[in-house]
């Protein structure tokens, strides 16, 4: 089984929840935003403050996908396992598999796939990685082995 990039932990609070105590889906997409942003600082070394201020660029969402497979509860501690799947010239592909107990193999409650651009400021449109950035996300590039489905 491949092993994630990064493993980010997230407890379902009450300012999540719908009045019946379920997670109310967009902050799904908070939390996820919120794994991606640990990522690039703990695990890549590119904090969103680096990238927003000194190096004038940003890495918006271009592309995101959810399959919701079981509802979230308040107090849940949710695992996100964040995957590289691709690193194009100035794109990256991610999936996020997140689960309901604190082993990421468990419940599955969500996967999501997204695609990040890099841009920087003055620069209409995507531009390409820079190149120790680039390297380092091409180190995390998830290998699927033949067991794999």
């Amino acid at each position: 089984m491949a092993q994630p990039a990064f493993i980010c932990r997230h407890k379902v609070g009450f300012a999540h929840c719908d009045p019946a105590g379920i997670v109310f889906y967009p902050r799904y997409f908070e939390m996820v935003n919120a794994t991606v942003e640990e990522w690039f600082e703990t695990g890549l070394g590119f904090g969103f403050a680096q990238l927003h201020g000194p190096m004038q660029a940003a890495v918006p969402t271009v592309s995101l996908t959810v399959d919701f497979k079981q509802p979230s509860r308040l107090g849940d501690i949710l695992v996100f396992s964040l995957f590289v799947e691709r690193v194009g010239r100035s794109s990256l592909d991610l999936r996020i598999d997140v689960n309901g107990r604190a082993d990421p193999a468990g419940q599955s409650r969500l996967t999501v796939t997204l695609t990040l651009v890099f841009t920087q400021k003055g620069v209409t449109g995507s531009a390409p990685w820079p190149e120790d950035l680039r390297a380092k996300l091409e180190s995390k590039i998830t290998i699927q082995d033949h067991h794999d489905t």
